[in-house]
């Protein structure tokens, strides 16, 4: 037997998980299923909601959380990835975990490794799931981080499953198409459970992965939906009945009451064991928050910061479409920065046409992309970029330029907005 792994602080365990594995991404199920069952975990006995997409996963996941949370539920939260600190990635009630918490679920799970291994998210998921086992929440919310067939978080079995989006990310691994990618999207439904979609057109793959499941597929437009009032509120109705006059969801971006639809119409799924009031409702919509998801932050110069994550296509036309919505006095700066993996044409011809003036950042890590090879990628899609160095340097560079009535747009990556959220 190899000696037990033991380290004191948090930041040892997290440095040693991303070396024990040959490979940061390596998607099945069954190591990680074996490794859960030498832990003991016993499953959950409370209302498991499972949230994937390409887009959007995240808002829904604040916008769950926060709803359940203000009818008085206790709420267990996974996400993925942090912004700037690791324990965002696991909460109970919004809040963080002790660093004694994570530390003595990371000594169990070394504890069942024997000759298997787990990448880092992985380690991150099996975390979650014996965190949440001990605090025992009223309500478990796990979003998955890459995909969702083989993904780590599809070891437990949703209650309700959530597919907001489907778009063009990760192809390497998914597929070359939106039906390819909506298969393994879908594959977190399960049979005789409901599943949710956000989308008013899902892939074909998407229905029949549902059907040929046995889950009982809920698509807005047909069996739930949101509609903007000329009030500024908002209708939802289901087949359970209509809500009207709803408070906006207090994230910014013209996609949140189609989240926000989406968030309530699995909420609504669970009403036998999670009852809420429209009072609950309407307190989480308006109390919910979300770091990096077109997060204004006004600047002592008078200008304004616009932080998004916006990384694929789909959510560069949504960033994209929400600029336009909020035109501004002045002028629309970008400091953008973004992994070498991504579509960066794509995602930078879809924001062009809502800015002015564009500077390069250079992304950190293995994945990373220097600003000069932004750079050099924009140029190749007719946009001139000048390269300010790291996401600091560029936003110092960008904010020098900028005058009263400008905004900055500092967006193409959580490896972007983390950095950024300590200059705002």
């Amino acid at each position: 037997m190899p000696a037990p792994v033991r380290f004191a602080r948090l930041g040892q365990w997290l440095e040693w998980q991303q070396s024990v594995h040959p490979s940061a991404i390596d998607l099945g199920l069954e190591r990680v299923a074996r490794v859960l069952g030498r832990t003991g975990w016993g499953g959950f006995r409370q209302p498991v909601i499972t949230i994937g997409g390409t887009n959007g996963k995240g808002s829904c996941v604040a916008l769950v959380d926060s709803i359940l949370r203000a009818g008085g539920r206790r709420v267990g939260t996974f996400t993925s990835p942090h912004l700037v600190d690791y324990r965002e990635r696991i909460r109970i009630d919004g809040e963080w975990l002790a660093e004694a918490s994570l530390v003595a679920a990371f000594e169990r799970l070394a504890d069942a490794l024997r000759d298997d291994s787990l990448t880092f998210f992985e380690f991150n998921t099996l975390a979650a799931l014996l965190v949440f086992e001990t605090a025992a929440p009223d309500a478990v919310v796990l979003e998955v981080g890459l995909g969702g067939r083989l993904d780590a978080v599809n070891v437990v079995d949703a209650d309700v499953a959530v597919i907001v989006s489907v778009g063009l990310d990760h192809m390497e691994y998914l597929g070359p198409d939106v039906e390819s990618i909506g298969r393994e999207k879908a594959g977190i439904v399960r049979a005789g459970r409901p599943a949710v979609c956000g989308m008013r057109e899902p892939p074909r793959s998407v229905v029949e992965v549902a059907r040929s499941a046995g889950a009982t597929l809920r698509v807005r437009g047909r069996d739930y939906d949101g509609t903007e009032r000329e009030d500024g509120r908002w209708d939802y109705r289901d087949s359970r009945g209509e809500l009207a006059g709803l408070p906006r969801p207090a994230l910014e971006g013209a996609a949140q009451i189609g989240n926000a639809a989406t968030a309530i119409a699995a909420l609504r799924e669970l009403s036998s064991r999670l009852p809420l009031s429209r009072e609950a409702i309407e307190r989480g919509l308006a109390g919910v928050q979300l770091a990096g998801r077109f997060q204004r932050v006004p600047a002592a110069g008078g200008f304004e910061w616009v932080l998004d994550v916006a990384h694929n296509p789909d959510a560069a036309a949504e960033l994209a479409r929400n600029l336009a919505d909020r035109p501004v006095a002045g002028r629309t700066l970008a400091v953008c920065a973004m992994l070498s993996d991504k579509d960066v044409p794509a995602v930078l011809t879809a924001v062009e046409g809502e800015v002015d003036r564009w500077f390069a950042a250079t992304t950190d890590g293995p994945r990373g992309l220097p600003d000069t090879g932004l750079a050099a990628h924009a140029a190749g899609v007719g946009i001139t970029m000048t390269p300010g160095g790291s996401v600091h340097d560029a936003m110092r560079l960008a904010a020098r330029e900028a005058r009263a009535g400008d905004r900055i747009v500092v967006f193409g990556s959580f490896h972007t907005v983390g950095p950024a959220l300590s200059c705002v």
